[in-house]
């Protein structure tokens, strides 16, 4: 990692920094159009290019959601991570993570990243924004996002069964919620953790 490169928050695997249009907008144009990846997610239809540079510069213009890149350490930008809905009397927020690079040989999903990355993004949140409660929602088929919410302290709050049309069927979708003083345990211990125990 160069000495000059932006770094919003430093994980132990990956950074999370500000997102460039510049740079940053044809990866997110070819994952937001990827069926592996939106399948997970609420777009479905084709991404424009011109709709996702509107995106990106609505960004700048937001008091309520703070959208970070995720970037491995050796500097690759693998996905985008966020704080929605941000509401500073309720001192809530909703979280959503999209790791859209899968890799090549060595898949960027279920290594961890995402993890780290929630992990920044909650310390953030409980340690810097003072909120109290994180929200998150993940469909019931994507197993490999509700274990890492559930490791990053989340816990099920609800199901809204047959809440969406994906993959040529009704699937369920589960609530989930963390706060804060549930997670500072959880943070503590991750802190402590070594690289092979993530």
């Amino acid at each position: 990692m160069t000495e000059n490169k932006v770094v919003f928050l430093k994980g132990k695997k990956v950074i999370l920094r500000p997102l460039r249009k510049e740079t940053d907008l044809e990866p997110c144009l070819r994952w937001f159009n990827d069926p592996d990846v939106t399948q997970y997610l609420t777009t479905y239809l084709p991404i424009m290019p011109q709709k996702e540079a509107e995106w990106f510069d609505e960004l700048a213009k937001s008091n309520d959601r703070v959208e970070l890149a995720i970037e491995t350490h050796d500097g690759k930008f693998i996905g985008t991570i966020g704080l929605h809905g941000i509401h500073p009397r309720d001192r809530t927020a909703m979280s959503g993570t999209v790791i859209g690079e899968k890799g090549d040989k060595e898949s960027n999903w279920g290594r961890g990243l995402g993890t780290d990355a929630k992990m920044q993004l909650l310390h953030y949140a409980f340690n810097t924004l003072n909120l109290r409660k994180i929200n998150s929602a993940v469909y019931a088929f994507n197993e490999r996002s509700l274990k890492y919410c559930l490791k990053c302290g989340y816990k099920i709050e609800g199901r809204r069964e047959q809440e969406v049309f994906r993959n040529g069927e009704y699937q369920d979708v589960i609530l989930l919620a963390v706060f804060r003083d549930d997670w500072l345990p959880i943070w503590k211990r991750y802190q402590e953790m070594g690289e092979a125990e993530q």
